[in-house]
């Protein structure tokens, strides 16, 4: 083993640790660890997650936009039986009091029409519009599939 032949592994990992640790606040709201996948070369949607807790009074999650996509949606997944279905949502309530988890098999932010693929360690601005809380922009980190927030 050549000197600093794991560093490039160990950069990684720190970078894995480091993204783990985002968090944003707009008033009440606290937006944790905002995140996407990586897509592959010609893939025209990709996915992102994050978690959304409101500690005030109720309020909606209206809509989401990025500039590495065409557009940005919300969107549920239900299981209905043994098929999956994903459908496009207005909003999302964000109760008092509750937290909601964008995640892989439920709600999820889909960027669709891609503008290049979405690579590991990537970061882009993503806007996030609520009801009463008003706007705010955060940060998402490019992450490989399998490795989000929700599992650590």
């Amino acid at each position: 083993m050549k000197p600093n032949s794991f560093l490039p592994g160990l950069a990684l990992a720190l970078a894995a640790v480091c993204a783990h640790a985002h968090e944003y606040q707009l008033g009440r709201i606290f937006i944790g660890h905002p995140y996407a996948h990586a897509t592959g070369p010609g893939q025209t949607t990709g996915e992102g997650f994050l978690k959304l807790k409101n500690d005030g009074k109720d309020d909606r999650l209206l809509s989401a936009s990025a500039s590495v996509s065409r557009s940005v949606e919300l969107h549920s997944m239900t299981m209905e039986g043994d098929v999956m279905h994903m459908r496009e949502v207005d909003s999302v309530d964000l109760l008092s009091g509750k937290t909601v988890e964008f995640k892989p098999g439920g709600f999820h932010i889909m960027f669709v029409g891609l503008k290049a693929p979405l690579k590991i360690a990537e970061r882009f601005p993503m806007k996030l519009k609520f009801a009463k809380a008003g706007e705010v922009t955060v940060e998402v980190i490019v992450q490989a599939v399998g490795t989000g927030a929700h599992q650590h």
